[in-house]
Formats: C-alpha cells, sequence, structure tokens
C-alpha cells in the first residue's frame, strides 16, 4: 500500500496520487499530513501538481492546508492556490497573517486576486463569506440557444463548481437576481423558446451579511443544491452550495457540543490544539461555574442547624441535586437542538412547557416512589422519608421548569442557547434544589419546625 513518505521521496509525481487514491478517508489524510516535519512538507508541496490541490488541499482542515502551503515559496503556494475553488482558497487563506495573504492573493492573477479579496473583505462568519462568486447567469430577454452559448463561455473563462452549475440564475444588465431555470431546462427546451418563458421568479435568497449556520440550515431545509446570495440591491454576489452547507452544519454541531460541555469552542482540531488553549477556552466557564456554585455553600451554612438537628437530611443532598441537574440537563439537550435549527422557538413556549411538564410529573412521581425506598433501606424515620420523596418530586418540576424555558429565551434574545451547557443547569438547580429541600424539611420534620 502507498504510503505518505514514498509520496515525498518518490520523486514520481504519481506516487502522491497513489497515496490519495489509498486514502480515501479524510481523517486519515488529516492525521498523516499533521504528523509531517517542516522538511517533508515542503517537500510535499514542491511536489505537488496543480490538478492535486483540489483532491488534497479542499477535503483537509483549512488550518492544516495553510500549514502546508507556508513551507512553500509565495509563487508555488499561490499556483496551488488557484487550483482551488474560490471558497475553500479564502477559507485557507484567512489561516494565514494578514500581511501573508496579502502577499499570496498579489501573486495571482489579477482576475482571481479580486474575487479573493472580495471573499476576504466579508465578515467570516457571513453568508457571503463561504459563497462561490461563479454562479451561472444569463439574461432573461435571450433564447436558450444564446443563453446557452453564454453559459459555455462563461465556463470557459472560470470553470464552476459542479454544485453551483445546478441553477442558472436570471439577471438584469445590473446583474439584480430575476430568477432561476435549470440548466437542464435549458438544454431540453425546444429552440426558440425564450428563457422569461422558463424561469422561476419565486426562488430562495439570502443576504450577504446573513449568518453563515442560517444560511446553511435556509438550503439544507429547503433541500436545493446551491443558495444565492445577494446584497440589499437585490444583485447576486454568489450561492452557497450544499457541499460548503454541510461543513458549516458540521461545524456548529461541533461547536454546540463543546458549549454543552462547559467549554468555550476550540475553533481548531483537537489534536491541533495546545495546552494552552485548552486552558484559555475551558478555564472561564469554569470560574463561572466555580462561582456560581459558590452559593450553594452559602444555602448550606444558612441551614447548619437544620443539619445539626437532623443529621440524616445531609445523606441525601447528593442525591436530591444530581437528580435535578440530570433532569435539567436532559431537557437543555433537546431544546437547545431544537432550537438551533429552528424546530422551536420562543413563541412555542406555550406548547413545549406544558409538554416538558406533563413529562416531569410523571418522572418526578416515579423518582419520589424510588427516593421513598431508598429512605426506608436507610431507616430514617417517617418524617426524613416523606421529605425525601416530596423534595425530589418538587426539585424535578422545578428543574425541568428552568430548563424548559431557559432555552427558548436565550434563542429570543439571539445568545447562543448552546451556552445553557449542562454543568450550567446543574448549578442553577443546585442552590436552588437545596433552598426547597430544607424548606420542605422545616414544615414536615417536628424538629425543625420552630
Amino acid at each position: 500500500m502507498p504510503t505518505l513518505a514514498t509520496a515525498i521521496t518518490t520523486p514520481d509525481p504519481a506516487a502522491l496520487e497513489e497515496w490519495l487514491d489509498a486514502t480515501p478517508d479524510r481523517g486519515e489524510r488529516e492525521r498523516q499530513l499533521r504528523d509531517l516535519a517542516a522538511p517533508d512538507r515542503a517537500r510535499l508541496v514542491a511536489g505537488m501538481q496543480p490538478e492535486l490541490a483540489d483532491r488534497l488541499l479542499a477535503v483537509i482542515e483549512p488550518r492544516t492546508a495553510a500549514t502546508l502551503l507556508t513551507s512553500a515559496s509565495p509563487a508555488a503556494a499561490a499556483g496551488l492556490l488557484a487550483a482551488l475553488d474560490s471558497d475553500i482558497a479564502a477559507d485557507i487563506l484567512r489561516e494565514f497573517p494578514a500581511t501573508t495573504a496579502a502577499s499570496l492573493i498579489g501573486a495571482l492573477p489579477p482576475a482571481r486576486a479580486l474575487v479573493l479579496n472580495g471573499l476576504l473583505s466579508w465578515p467570516p462568519d457571513s453568508a457571503a463569506a463561504h459563497m462561490v462568486p461563479e454562479a451561472l447567469v444569463i439574461s432573461q430577454g435571450q433564447d436558450v440557444e444564446s443563453a446557452l452559448t453564454q453559459l459555455r463561455l462563461q465556463t470557459a473563462a472560470a470553470p464552476v463548481d459542479s454544485l453551483a452549475a445546478a441553477y442558472v440564475y436570471v439577471v438584469d444588465d445590473d446583474r439584480r437576481l430575476l430568477g432561476v431555470v435549470s440548466l437542464q431546462q435549458l438544454v431540453l427546451a425546444a429552440p426558440g423558446t425564450q428563457v422569461a418563458e422558463l424561469t422561476e421568479t419565486d426562488i430562495i435568497t439570502v443576504d450577504a451579511n446573513t449568518d453563515d449556520e442560517v444560511a446553511a440550515r435556509t438550503l439544507t431545509d429547503n433541500r436545493l443544491a446551491a443558495l444565492p446570495v445577494i446584497d440589499k440591491e437585490d444583485r447576486l454576489l454568489g450561492v452557497i452550495t450544499a457541499d460548503v452547507a454541510a461543513d458549516i452544519v458540521e461545524d456548529e454541531n461541533t461547536e454546540d457540543a463543546e458549549r454543552q460541555g462547559g467549554s468555550e469552542p476550540l475553533e481548531v482540531p483537537y489534536l491541533q490544539a495546545s495546552p494552552v488553549r485548552l486552558w484559555r477556552k475551558r478555564v472561564v466557564w469554569l470560574l463561572v461555574l466555580f462561582i456560581a456554585e459558590a452559593y450553594t455553600g452559602t444555602v448550606l451554612r444558612y441551614f447548619e442547624d437544620e443539619l445539626d438537628a437532623v443529621v440524616s437530611l445531609a445523606f441525601f443532598i447528593p442525591l436530591l441535586v444530581g437528580t435535578g441537574g440530570n433532569t435539567g440537563t436532559q431537557i437543555t439537550t433537546t431544546l437547545v437542538r431544537a432550537a438551533s435549527t429552528g424546530e422551536v422557538r420562543l413563541r412555542d413556549l406555550g406548547k413545549v412547557l406544558p409538554k416538558e411538564l406533563s413529562a416531569a410529573m410523571m418522572i418526578s412521581a416515579t423518582m419520589a416512589a424510588v427516593g421513598l425506598l431508598r429512605a426506608w433501606t436507610l431507616g430514617v424515620g417517617w418524617p426524613v422519608m416523606v421529605t425525601v420523596s416530596i423534595s425530589l418530586a418538587a426539585i424535578v418540576l422545578w428543574s425541568a421548569f428552568v430548563a424548559s424555558i431557559l432555552p427558548l429565551i436565550l434563542t429570543k434574545t439571539k445568545i447562543d442557547p448552546a451556552v445553557v451547557s449542562a454543568p450550567m443547569i446543574a448549578t442553577i438547580v443546585d442552590g436552588t434544589g437545596l433552598l426547597i429541600y430544607f424548606m420542605i424539611a422545616k414544615s414536615i420534620i417536628p424538629e425543625l419546625s420552630h
């Protein structure tokens, strides 16, 4: 089986292509490329033909691709970037310092440099930053023969992504988007047919400044191969393709999963993250949770006399706060995902809250029965047994109420609902759950009634 080491040391450029054929898994390619020493990276890039750049650089992380290109001369790196689709080349250039990126763009042909500078001018999390500018366009006043001739000239001047070529956009003289027609319709239409007769004017678009995740969800929800990106004057700027949208959604899902675990997104592949980056991304949330958790100790200190009077109450504190935190985590995990996909919004609170509280009532009854049994096995007496049972039910219901509301409120206020992480919900419920527990205990246990 061809290896990357063989591809690097073999003078024949075909060796690299053989390695690519033998290593179709993207993750495995990524791992082998990241493990290369600097001299080997330089030899790899020096021996890479531009036609292979699309197979190698376009399917790995932009940061890894940038690391490889750093080992090449500016002219060689620019030649490889020129072989990539504009959106992919722009993603890689964002990983370079601004001066280095400008130097690489300066080594490209003027037309290509203009396109890439245009992409890099948009905010990285905007729809326009991820679009393919080379969309197929025709005029509404043409017939199908002249339209096809125009398309041939466009693709000869600048190759078009296969997904972007799924649709042909009808524009006016100022490039304002008027409608869309499929390439298949143009090819199969009878000679003499006017483009206007085939044009579909009810078209889904996104503004250039739309958040990239929103744009990606719009594309996937409508099952499109490409989604047109327009400016405020309805001029067509480019299209977001389905494969780009899939990458955006995957990245956003990864970030949400990291936030749900109580950490800021790493923004780089895990194996490329240094210990300092891991510390920086995790320590802030841990400090916030530490401060929030501190009030749990305040609650325990406040009820110190109650604990001294009925020591057995302390036996059940981990059980109660753990159950409350687990209940809230289950709900937030479900709702954060539903909110991020647009399935639920704040206006759906009237449906979400009854549903979750109904389920929580059944769960609380089950947990109360189990808690009563557990307290009985410890022989703590009926007053404590009843206290534990009722407290479990109340804490489960309270946790369900809090966890059902917070993600939807945050979504409405444009805050990522994933920040309601599992640790944060558990921390909130810990302190409030203890308050519920001791208040119920004071009302039930005779020794605490006064």
